[in-house]
């Protein structure tokens, strides 16, 4: 079984999909405490080592046919700061190269915000593409959405890279095609199943009025952010992000007992996580909105990971 180094880990997302595509996850790293928790949670803690990478030397990590990372996103992303390499999360893309160094695995596999390629005029993607060149890596790239990959109604569009250590490899490769989507993400929900009074907007404050105001369709998934709500009429769910930890940036919709956010169980299954994963009881509501948010969409991730097992 072909091996996976994992950086960046997560509550698992990318070392889902590549378990899923037949990979063995031999090694994976996370330095959030709370993603920690939920990684062994459902995957056991034989193999991940919790704590920064930037504190981890290489010497440490195993060899293994592909070193994957979602590398932190929040510098380049449209809804965050933009401040790509000039901030210190930025920069913890030179922390795949070094491991890569280390490592030389036959395949990098990077996931990152479409708003990569755009960030700084082009500069952020340049730096990332000639510092796998230099590696001696040859560079496939390609913006995927989850609802045209995964048949999820998400519109979650994420650039994919994937980097191999030999010209052959990347002449067989072929990125995965897309597919009709077949549902409407009202049909993935059950608006006559009330649940916990968490989710519900029912506080007596100008904001929670004005969302139950609002929010009156049930045809639809709103989405509030920064504190103002719009239907989306596409019939997908929103994008959902690390902000969504607050309910004033949330995926709303109107059920038959009130309105409220989507739940936990509800966003992981719009990220394709099957249906018995989940949090630890010792996690916080916020804390794990913000985990589902920072995470994958697990399908497109295992499709990918399927072609490259294709031809390795």
């Amino acid at each position: 079984m072909h091996s996976v180094v994992s950086l960046f880990a997560g509550i698992g997302g990318i070392c889902l999909g590549f378990k899923q595509a037949g990979f063995d996850v031999i090694w994976a790293n996370e330095k959030d405490h709370s993603a920690c928790l939920t990684y062994r949670h459902n995957f056991g803690s034989n193999y991940l080592v919790e704590g920064d990478i930037r504190n981890i030397s290489e010497v440490c990590i195993p060899h293994a046919d592909i070193l994957a990372a979602g590398f932190p996103c929040q510098s380049f992303s449209a809804a965050g700061a933009g401040r790509g390499f000039s901030d210190p999360r930025g920069t913890l893309f030179f922390e795949v190269i070094r491991v890569a160094k280390a490592i030389q695995p036959r395949v990098i596999f990077l996931e990152n915000v479409e708003n990569l390629m755009e960030h700084d005029n082009g500069r952020t993607f340049q730096t990332i593409y000639s510092s796998l060149v230099e590696l001696g890596y040859i560079v496939r790239y390609q913006a995927m959405a989850t609802h045209e990959y995964a048949n999820i109604p998400q519109t979650r569009r994420r650039i994919y890279i994937v980097a191999f250590a030999d010209l052959e490899l990347s002449d067989r490769f072929r990125f995965p095609e897309p597919f009709p989507l077949t549902s409407r993400a009202m049909e993935w929900i059950n608006l006559s199943e009330r649940k916990p009074d968490i989710y519900y907007y029912t506080e007596d404050t100008p904001f929670d009025r004005y969302i139950r105001d609002t929010v009156t369709d049930r045809r639809y998934i709103y989405r509030v952010f920064n504190g103002s709500a719009r239907k989306l009429t596409n019939s997908k769910c929103p994008t959902l992000t690390a902000s969504m930890s607050t309910p004033r940036n949330a995926a709303v919709l109107k059920d038959e007992f009130g309105v409220r956010r989507l739940t936990l169980k509800e966003s992981l299954k719009f990220q394709g996580f099957p249906a018995e994963f989940y949090f630890p009881n010792t996690i916080k509501i916020h804390e794990a909105y913000k985990q589902i948010g920072n995470s994958v969409s697990v399908p497109v991730i295992q499709r990918i990971a399927k072609e490259i097992r294709k031809i390795i």
